[in-house]
Formats: C-alpha cells, sequence, structure tokens
C-alpha cells in the first residue's frame, strides 16, 4: 500500500461517519432512548390553579383624544406665522400675530382722552365739596348744587366709559396674538402672511399627542362583556415588540346599523411620541366570566409546528412529554388543557434539549402569579 492509498482511506472515515448520521432514523445509542443518556439540568416550576378570563382581540385605529382647529378671535392681517406643519408646540406658545398697529393708534387716542377726563373730573369733584359747604351755609340754592353734583357724575361717567374702551382694545391687541390651547402638533396651516382673518378664521390645526385613543369596532355578541375602566392591551403592527397598557374609557352605546357593531375607545399613553395619529393597533381585552384553569409558565411550552407540548418530571425524575392546548394568557402564565394537573413539575428551562424519559435534575424557577 502506498502513501496515496493510506491518504483516501483516511479521508473516508469521517465522511462515512458523517453518511451514518445522515441516515433517516439512525441515532447514536444515547439519542434513541433513555438507556445511558446523560441527565439533563433544567429548571422547573409547579402548575397552577387560576382563575382566567376569556380575552378578544380586535383591530383598531389610534386618534388623537384632542383635536382642535384654532381659530382668531379678532379680524386682522397676518403680519407673523410662527410655526410650520409637522412643529411640536407648548400649551401658550405664540403661533401667529396680527397687525396692532391701528388698534395701537386707538389705544393712544382714549389714553389722551382718558387724561383729560379724569382731570375734569378731579375739578368736578372739587367744586362739587365748594357747593355742599355753600348750600350747608344757605348761601346757594339747592339747584347750584345739584348742577355741581351732575357735573361731577357725568365726568366719572366718561372716565368710567373711556377705560372700559382702553381695556377692550388692550384686549384685542392681545389677542391678536394667537397662541397655542394645548400642547401638541401643528398638523394643518390654514393662513399665511397676508391674508386677512376675519373673527373665527382659521389659524391651524393642533393635535394632542400626550394622550391618544384607540377606536374599536367591537361586535355586537361581546358588547355586554365589556365596561368602562377595564384595562386592554395595546400593541402596534408598525412598533414590533411595543405593547402599552391602556384603559377603556368610552362604550358608545350605538351600533353601526350594517356592521353590528359598536365603537368603544381605549385611552393610551404616548411617551417618546412613538405613536401616530392614524396607526393601526391591535386591542386586547378581557371579555365574559373569569373561571378556573391549571395555568403553566409560558416558558414550559415547547411548540413542534401546529401541536404543544410541555415537559414534566415524573416520579422517577425522568422527563414525560404531554401534548397540551394553550387557552389564555395572564401575565407570564398561560391556560393549558391536557393531562396537566396544579402541583404537577413543569420544566420551563432546558426542555428543548430534552428527549422523553431522559433522566433530569433541577432547581425551582420561581414565576409569581399575575
Amino acid at each position: 500500500m502506498n502513501r496515496r492509498t493510506i491518504h483516501v482511506r483516511v479521508l473516508l472515515l469521517p465522511l462515512t461517519a458523517f453518511l451514518l448520521l445522515a441516515v433517516p432514523g439512525w441515532m447514536p445509542g444515547w439519542a434513541q432512548g433513555p438507556r445511558g443518556m446523560p441527565p439533563g439540568l433544567v429548571r422547573y416550576t409547579e402548575a397552577r390553579q387560576h382563575s382566567v378570563q376569556r380575552s378578544i382581540r380586535l383591530p383598531g385605529t389610534v386618534e388623537s383624544k384632542t383635536v382642535s382647529l384654532v381659530a382668531s378671535e379678532v379680524e386682522g392681517l397676518v403680519v407673523e406665522f410662527l410655526v410650520s406643519e409637522g412643529d411640536t408646540v407648548s400649551k401658550g406658545q405664540a403661533l401667529a400675530r396680527l397687525r396692532i398697529t391701528n388698534r395701537e393708534l386707538q389705544r393712544d387716542a382714549i389714553q389722551a382722552q382718558l387724561k383729560e377726563a379724569n382731570a375734569r373730573q378731579q375739578q368736578a369733584e372739587v367744586n362739587l365739596g365748594r357747593a355742599a359747604e355753600l348750600l350747608e351755609g344757605k348761601v346757594i340754592a339747592r339747584e347750584q348744587y345739584d348742577d355741581r353734583l351732575y357735573e361731577f357724575n357725568a365726568w366719572q361717567g366718561r372716565v368710567e366709559q373711556l377705560t372700559a374702551e382702553r381695556a377692550r382694545i388692550n384686549d384685542d391687541i392681545a389677542r391678536s396674538t394667537i397662541h397655542a390651547p394645548f400642547a401638541g402638533v401643528v398638523t394643518v396651516k390654514r393662513t399665511e402672511v397676508g391674508q386677512w382673518l376675519s373673527v373665527g378664521g382659521p389659524v391651524v390645526e393642533i393635535l394632542s399627542m400626550r394622550e391618544l385613543e384607540v377606536r374599536v369596532e367591537v361586535p355586537e355578541h361581546y358588547f355586554r362583556n365589556l365596561v368602562v375602566g377595564a384595562q386592554a392591551a395595546v400593541s402596534f403592527e408598525s412598533l414590533p415588540g411595543v405593547e402599552i397598557r391602556g384603559r377603556i374609557t368610552a362604550i358608545i352605546p350605538r351600533a353601526d346599523l350594517q356592521a353590528r357593531t359598536f365603537p368603544l375607545k381605549v385611552t393610551i399613553p404616548n411617551q417618546g411620541g412613538r405613536i401616530g395619529v392614524g396607526m393601526l393597533a391591535q386591542v386586547s381585552f378581557q371579555a365574559g366570566e373569569s373561571h378556573l384553569a391549571t395555568v403553566v409558565p409560558k416558558d414550559a411550552i415547547i411548540r413542534r409546528g401546529p401541536q404543544e407540548f410541555v415537559y414534566v418530571m415524573n416520579g422517577d425524575n425522568t422527563a414525560g412529554l404531554v401534548p397540551v392546548e394553550t387557552g389564555q394568557g395572564a401575565g407570564s402564565w398561560v391556560e393549558v388543557r391536557g393531562p396537566i394537573q396544579p402541583g404537577q413539575k413543569v420544566i420551563t428551562r432546558g426542555n428543548e434539549r430534552l428527549a422523553p424519559g431522559q433522566p433530569v435534575q433541577g432547581d425551582v424557577q420561581e414565576y409569581p402569579l399575575p
């Protein structure tokens, strides 16, 4: 045998071993059954009996809880527009300003008239005091005193009128700057610089993004099981892994006559502003009577295609594979239907590598019930 022949045979040995492993149905002796299998290191917990409630999952659409079409309270020419579409604004922030030159001139004119009226009122007050002394000394007639009293009252009324007129003009000047009524996002501009606004003319549209609502159309047979204040879990197709807790804040008892569904609103927070108005959402909430069920941690469930299984620890410390059907979730636990009893040890860690009948060694793993 030459060196070339020896080299070929050495190469064939690992290739033969690989082909034997690839043959269907052929496994090494330790993987075919419990004989000679090393103990699997696992963690386990006991199945429990717990009250669960049926949940339903329905699609919904995100809406803003507060939408405002901000309008002008006074008429005037737009001279400054301070925001753009998409801008985030705070409550009280200036959005636009109207020209106030004419109003300032009117205020100056009123101020001058008010100064004169104040002076005449003070003089009339002095004259009234003198007339009162003369009337008491019977130097003048009652009619002369009444004339001085009338003059004083007239100027006092004039001062009050001009003061009110000045306050009105100042108020118009203040309202010539349009402010955001709440914190939100500018979605639509309704005017531009140079445009004349009448009273009630639209300026911008603002959406509040701090608290949002998800509108859900609920089928008629679920309607009686829902209550205001109940919790709901909301997830979004465009935000994988994000689930937000909300509450049912409104159930509108008027059905769509064609679909026979009732509108329901779930209020959710929007921390970080990740959620946008118009997003598609999936809303899960409890519906129906609660019932006692056997529950196991979700970590104990093994899925092989459409089938679900749980590994249990038998009395002889071997692993037993039990088929189950899962039901309603309850926090980190899930309802199971099958030959699983409360108190039975179910394996929650290391179960992916087990084989039925394999010896196991385990430690307890705690899962708090919801």
